[in-house]
């Protein structure tokens, strides 16, 4: 099976999303940089976004160099909703006044006992998983109504239906994450406006790179039998914002290897 980077440092061109414009919230590595990089292949003009000016820089400059048209943008989505609704004003800036397709991607995700959850790590993951899609959708989403087309993804997390030891919060953040993909895909969705979900499974990128034994234990036993590249995920995305998903409103669609839904053992 190709690598991760193998696969995105490839990634044939074509016009999937010629002429559309992209925001993609947490895309300066892992899943986020992979969405970002496949859409911008595809052929959208799009907004990298993160907290590390170095690090949103190098995937701009990667889209660049392949081609494509990227913009970095520095951004804490875990920030005061005033000044998210700034950055979602300064993408539309850059992508010349309208943004066609959101992806809300960043998240944070401490895994700890419930009694040892700090209020910080608590307001951190309902500021950034909750609050910040919920800003950047009423920014956005219905401009995009007014136009008539749009697309909003958000990344959800195979843990959303599951109950997992140490990580109850951030499974909650993600269950919250669906029931807005619904209501939105019903508010918004007659409008013109699709919304959906990816729930993604183990993930292999740098943020769990140290816990790789575990998602190799946990993917072992699943029909993928490894864990998720960050790629696959990005595949999903782009055909959920693509005009062949046409009919997909308020869907969750699993990339997770056959982790939450078989049992092989």
């Amino acid at each position: 099976m190709r690598t991760n980077e193998d696969l995105l440092s490839a990634l044939p061109a074509d016009g999937t999303l010629s002429g559309r414009t992209a925001l993609v919230t947490g895309s300066s590595g892992g899943i986020g940089e992979a969405v970002a990089r496949v859409l911008a292949a595809s052929g959208a003009e799009t907004v990298v976004s993160g907290r590390d000016r170095g690090r949103t820089r190098a995937v701009a400059d990667a889209i660049g160099a392949a081609g494509g048209r990227a913009h970095a943008l520095t951004a804490d989505l875990g920030a005061e909703p005033a000044a998210v609704r700034a950055f979602a004003r300064e993408a539309e800036d850059a992508l010349g006044g309208r943004v066609d397709i959101l992806v809300n991607n960043a998240g944070v995700y401490p895994g700890v006992a419930t009694a040892a959850v700090t209020d910080d790590e608590m307001q951190a993951l309902w500021a950034t998983n909750i609050r910040a899609p919920h800003v950047l959708v009423a920014a956005l989403a219905p401009r995009m109504a007014e136009r008539g087309s749009g697309a909003v993804v958000n990344v959800g997390s195979w843990m959303a239906r599951v109950g997992v030891p140490y990580k109850a919060l951030y499974p909650a953040t993600k269950a919250a994450v669906e029931q807005l993909t619904r209501a939105w895909a019903a508010e918004y969705g007659p409008h013109g406006v699709r919304v959906n979900t990816v729930a993604p499974g183990a993930t292999a990128t740098l943020g769990t790179a140290s816990s790789a034994d575990t998602l190799a234990a946990m993917t072992k036993a699943t029909p993928a039998g490894v864990p998720v590249r960050p790629v696959d995920i990005a595949y999903a995305v782009r055909y959920l914002v693509s005009d062949e998903a046409a009919f997909v409103h308020g869907a969750t669609l699993d990339v997770d290897g056959g982790l939450s839904a078989t049992r092989l053992r």
